[in-house]
């Protein structure tokens, strides 16, 4: 049987939203209780999928109280749940995230939400050096069909010390390296819903494969790790 999504997990996050206070949740912890198990137990069962064919070492299924003591927006509870499955490091670098939300809001990312100082800067030296291999790894017709383009943050103009003018500064730019893939709820609460994630996210390996390489070697090629 495969794993799927049940709707009353989307059907409880829906009355969450429109009650979202602390009275509310404390009377209906049980039914949260439920639905929550019901999503760890998705989350898994991707978790388990994703290490057939990747080194998984960990996954975090967020947790759906909010921290409001410094954001604007203090409504005490996330309206969504939220997975990252992280893989092995140092020497397998990206990740995955899954992302369930009712509303037409569920989508997977993966890639690299905040490359460090020393990562971001060789990740744009060798798009500097070289950008013809992260170009035909994203412009290849499968991974493009499912992916789309990079997503996330980007200067404006070029980082301190790149050329503006750079063929690759398109790339070069960019503060985030990252893939999103959005869904229906109904193609959410379909039998196909868990494949089409695991397909998706193996799809995106060739890519990992690659930022893994330039993020163990130095500009000469050699292990740093």
């Amino acid at each position: 049987m495969k794993p799927t999504i049940s709707k009353d997990i989307f059907d409880f996050l829906n009355k969450l939203e429109r009650n979202n206070n602390r009275d509310w949740f404390n009377n209906h912890k049980n039914e949260f209780k439920e639905v929550e198990k019901q999503s760890k137990t998705f989350y898994n069962q991707v978790l388990d999928a994703l290490r057939v064919h990747d080194d998984i070492d960990k996954l975090k299924v967020f947790r759906i109280y909010r921290d409001v003591r410094f954001s604007k927006n203090k409504l005490p509870y996330k309206t969504h749940f939220g997975g990252s499955f992280h893989r092995k490091k140092p020497e397998l670098r990206g990740g995955y995230y899954l992302h369930l939300a009712p509303n037409n809001q569920s989508f997977i990312a993966t890639g690299f939400w905040e490359p460090n100082k020393d990562d971001l800067f060789r990740i744009r030296k060798e798009f500097e050096m070289d950008d013809s291999e992260i170009r035909k790894i994203i412009t290849n017709k499968t991974f493009k069909n499912i992916w789309g383009d990079f997503v996330g943050d980007e200067l404006k103009t070029a980082p301190r010390d790149f050329d503006k003018e750079h063929p690759a500064i398109d790339l070069i730019r960019k503060k985030q390296y990252i893939f999103t893939k959005k869904y229906s709820d109904k193609e959410v609460l379909s039998d196909d819903f868990f494949e089409d994630i695991i397909r998706s996210f193996k799809a995106v390996r060739p890519y990992f494969n690659y930022m893994s390489d330039v993020l163990t070697t130095n500009l000469n090629g050699e292990s740093i790790i």
